[in-house]
């Protein structure tokens, strides 16, 4: 079931997150966070009016994916264009939880009239790559060893949807 994020889901988030700062080039954060940061940053996309939404085991309750979108840019300009994010539990990937979470997102940003939505993708990451082109992201650009962690530096390609 995919539902709005609650407060009480930060733990859930946090660990899920964790497992990605820890193991992977696909956020670029380096330290750990706790569930009082993880809700602090769902009142602050919550606060900007963009969605957050979760995706919660029908049998085992467990929550085991979540997805956003903020501001892409602050300028005014950059009103209808957001910036999506989503992570899945590390188990729960390749079972369509990404796309049921993206296809509902993309639907909430439809009602608030948002055109464009970005999304990084660090590199080397096929899956990701693979499951936004599925959603019918294309490719825009590739910035070139923006990010360092795990003492390499990384490219960011840039995908975008036009909803």
């Amino acid at each position: 079931m995919i539902r709005p994020v609650e407060l009480s889901d930060a733990a859930a988030i946090a660990d899920i997150y964790n497992y990605y700062i820890d193991e992977t080039i696909i956020t670029f954060e380096c330290d750990c966070i706790d569930s009082n940061e993880i809700a602090s940053r769902i009142a602050a996309v919550s606060d900007e009016g963009f969605p957050w939404i979760v995706y919660v085991d029908d049998e085992s309750a467990e929550l085991l994916g979540y997805a956003y979108a903020g501001k892409w840019r602050k300028r005014i300009a950059y009103r209808f264009v957001v910036e999506s994010a989503i992570y899945l539990r590390k188990d729960c990937t390749g079972k369509g939880i990404g796309r049921k979470l993206y296809d509902e997102l993309f639907r909430k940003l439809r009602e608030k009239e948002i055109r464009s939505v970005i999304a990084g993708i660090s590199l080397p990451n096929g899956a990701s790559v693979a499951a936004h082109r599925a959603m019918g992201f294309r490719n825009v650009g590739v910035f070139e060893k923006v990010g360092f962690k795990f003492d390499r530096w990384i490219d960011v390609e840039f995908w975008q949807l036009d909803l």
